[in-house]
């Protein structure tokens, strides 16, 4: 046991500094300064895992994964061999479509949550410590695995306790939870996370593009900033909380980020080292408790492992080292534990919080209005109780938004898991509207317990202005039969700030009295060019600017009033008017007096006979 111990401390030592040299790498590559605090977001506690974090908070319930780390040269098709301590055999390339599945994992991500500045090379690396890239790129035309890519069972014994959320529907397992597939989601955890990733109709954890996809929005969610170090990390650990993992993983990002290559489906390098593995340096059998490499994600061409106990458990499993990841360890076996003199083959049935929830409880939510494009003002709280009404802690719930709606939390997604305080209470992420108006449902439910689901109504109303002006003071003027030689533009406010995206309906009406639409006079034109004299579906821009479309006379002369409204009471009345032009002034023919002179006064008549 002390040669099996020292070699693990060694092992471990060398995995840590050659990983440390990647970090300092990818840290270096931070522009100067770039830090959380530069983006003006907060990084609060709830979002960081830390060392009591539960197991179920994470995508793989802290499943094993491999520990091999890439080659110390850059990428390159030619096969180079590492150090044997710390290295497997070099890297071989990615198989096509798992590559494939990355790359349009990032660039979907580009378009639904850019901020996020997910790389490709994040999705590789992880697919690398968790499968192998779905074992050596084992899939379909279509991406999905050739057998099943399953965990060991999280029963507690050397493992998280995650009893079964989904009815073995996934993992094959009606008893616990195990991580599926080739980015090894648990059920409970893909229940609220998965995406169809290849247009499919279906969410398949077992797909490398449904995978991959997954992945890239589990990543993003949060608000995090992947191209932020400390976002990054958070991000990586959220996914399986355990320093070493960060490490390995960051090492595997670095060494892909200097360049990869495609090779044919089937033919990638698999992995060798597992972060369970307690075999000795001569490649004996596992010490006795450890669970061995036949439990874990499965090598190409293995059979799916039992998702029953293992067959040889004599020993009740003991707490992981300290010095290990939590959930990670494989602790070998304490003489001093009693063991269970009915039936040593089964690891005590522990009572889970999950399992105590009668009922869901409102934690006080009420009035879930906002305006288009706003972010609610109030969050969701749901209280999760027993039977007798007291609190659950430590429960998972999930939040749905469900009806026709384009509302999500923040971060883009439509699903959000949020495990209950002390107090029994989950508090949703913030809501945000989108540009649909009407009610619509948020649904909160137990994950991993069939207990009636707890609703919310939520409404979004249409975007306000409280003034409309024109942007000039320009008189509106035209002729019978012509048209106006300036457009109409008004700017929208709210509160004093500019409105966006506020509807605006525009009018002919007969008079300031009489709203109803006007059957002569000033007109705009649709598509047709037919005269129509009322226009609706129109948008302020992103300064809360609108420009009407050109206007024209019909014969009618006279004073016309074109009216603005909008949503939240604004209203603008503006003045058009169409006259005849003034005849311009005739010139004086040649040689003839000015028309503005005044004819010489009549000689009186003469009083003067001789005259």
């Amino acid at each position: 046991m002390a040669a099996h111990f020292d070699r693990r401390l060694r092992k471990a030592a060398v995995t840590t500094t050659v990983a440390a040299v990647a970090v300092a790498a990818l840290s270096a590559s931070q522009a100067p300064n770039v830090t959380a605090d530069a983006h003006g977001r907060q990084t609060t506690a709830d979002k960081v895992p830390t060392a009591d974090t539960p197991s179920e908070e994470s995508a793989t319930g802290n499943s094993p994964y491999y520990t091999d780390l890439p080659p110390l040269d850059s990428p390159s098709p030619a096969p180079t061999i590492g150090t044997p301590a710390s290295r497997g055999p070099s890297e071989a390339g990615i198989p096509a479509t798992v590559l494939d599945a990355y790359k349009k994992a990032e660039s979907a991500l580009r378009q639904a949550k850019p901020g996020c500045h997910l790389p490709w090379q994040l999705l590789a690396a992880i697919g690398k410590v968790e499968s192998g890239q779905a074992g050596g790129g084992r899939v379909t035309a279509d991406g999905t695995t050739l057998s099943r890519i399953i965990g060991p069972q999280l029963d507690g014994n050397g493992f998280a306790l995650i009893k079964d959320t989904d009815n073995g529907v996934h993992d094959g397992n009606s008893s616990y939870d195990n991580a599926v597939g080739p980015m090894q989601f648990i059920p409970s955890t893909w229940a609220w996370a998965g995406r169809d990733g290849n247009a499919d109709g279906k969410e398949d954890p077992n797909n490398i593009y449904d995978a991959a996809l997954s992945a890239a929005h589990y990543l993003c969610r949060n608000g995090w900033d992947l191209s932020v170090q400390a976002d990054l990390n958070r991000a990586i650990l959220s996914y399986n909380n355990s320093q070493d993992y960060l490490h390995t993983v960051l090492s595997w990002l670095e060494h892909y980020r200097k360049g990869t290559h495609e090779i044919p489906d089937g033919t990638g390098t698999l992995p060798v080292g597992r972060s369970d593995d307690d075999t000795d340096p001569g490649g004996s059998s596992p010490t006795p408790g450890g669970t061995g490499a036949a439990t874990g994600p499965q090598a190409p061409g293995a059979t799916t492992p039992s998702p029953g106990p293992s067959p040889e458990k004599p020993d009740k499993p003991t707490p992981p080292d300290e010095s290990e990841p939590p959930g990670t360890g494989s602790p070998g076996p304490d003489p001093t534990a009693p063991t269970d003199p009915t039936d040593p083959e089964t690891p005590p049935e522990t009572e889970t919080p999950t399992d105590t929830v009668h009922h869901l409880e409102n934690a006080g939510t009420t009035g879930l209005t906002a305006i288009a494009g706003d972010t609610f003002d109030k969050k969701i709280s749901t209280r999760a109780e027993t039977q007798a009404g007291k609190a659950v802690g430590k429960v998972r719930i999930r939040f749905t938004v469900l009806g026709d709606t384009d509302a999500t939390f923040t971060g883009g997604d439509k699903f959000a898991a949020v495990t209950t305080n002390a107090s029994g209470v989950a508090v949703a992420p913030a809501l945000v509207a989108g540009e649909k108006t009407g009610a619509f449902t948020v649904r909160a439910t137990v994950v991993g317990r069939t207990v009636a689901g707890l609703d919310y109504e939520a409404t979004v109303t249409e975007r306000v202005a409280d003034v409309l002006a024109r942007t000039d003071d320009t008189a509106l003027t035209c002729t019978p039969g012509g048209e106006f030689a300036d457009q109409v533009e008004v700017k929208a406010t709210h509160k004093g700030a500019a409105a966006d995206k506020v509807a605006v309906t525009a009018t002919l009406i007969k008079s300031v009295l009489d709203p109803t639409e006007n059957d002569e006079g000033p007109y705009f034109k649709d598509a047709d060019g037919t005269a129509v004299r009322t226009l609706t579906g129109l948008r302020t821009d992103a300064k809360g600017l609108l420009k009407l479309p050109k206007l024209y006379a019909d014969k009618a002369a006279g004073t016309f009033v074109l009216r603005l409204t909008t949503a939240g009471g604004a209203t603008l009345n503006v003045q058009l008017k169409v006259a005849e032009a003034e005849p311009e002034p005739s010139p004086s023919p040649s040689g003839d007096a000015s028309p503005d002179a005044s004819p010489s006064p009549s000689a009186e008549p003469s009083t003067d006979p001789d005259a």
